[in-house]
């Protein structure tokens, strides 16, 4: 039979898991902070601990209606919400939730006209931690993988 003490321990587990659950699901999100444009400066990949940061390849689109389909992609995923901007801005943050924490990353999408068409430039990384185990790259290469089809 447990003790009163390990009843007490359990119940301040418990209370501290509760704890800093609500705390990472109701943390207010800086937009001045996430809402930043990718600072990449050459096309291609880089992966970093807590994400990936790219540019795509050139898309014969026009910028708006590329980071538009983009928008739409981003949008239909699951616990994925818009932060900030709007196609009109030219730049959209994606804040997407993990499903059982609620552990918030940010994806920040910006269009850019290229002489031939127009790339995206994505920044994708987590709040907290300092790894994100591949997920923020996942996603993003689903995104585009989406893109690309259709």
């Amino acid at each position: 039979m447990m003790g009163a003490r390990m009843v007490y321990l359990l119940i301040g587990i418990a209370v501290a898991l509760a704890g800093l659950m609500l705390w990472v699901r109701l943390a207010p999100s800086d937009i001045a902070r996430w809402h930043q444009a990718p600072e990449i400066l050459v096309p291609g990949v880089q992966d970093h601990p807590g994400g990936v940061r790219l540019i795509t390849d050139v898309y014969d689109l026009p910028p708006s209606e590329l980071l538009a389909k983009f928008d739409r992609i981003a949008r239909a995923t699951p616990r994925t919400q818009v932060l900030a901007g709007d196609v009109g801005q030219g730049m959209i943050t994606y804040v997407t939730r993990s499903a059982f924490w609620g552990f918030p990353d940010y994806t920040t999408v910006k269009a850019i006209k290229d002489t031939d068409g127009s790339r995206l430039a994505i920044n994708a990384r987590l709040r907290f931690g300092k790894s994100d185990f591949g997920v923020n790259k996942a996603r993003v290469t689903r995104w585009l993988q989406s893109l690309d089809q259709g």
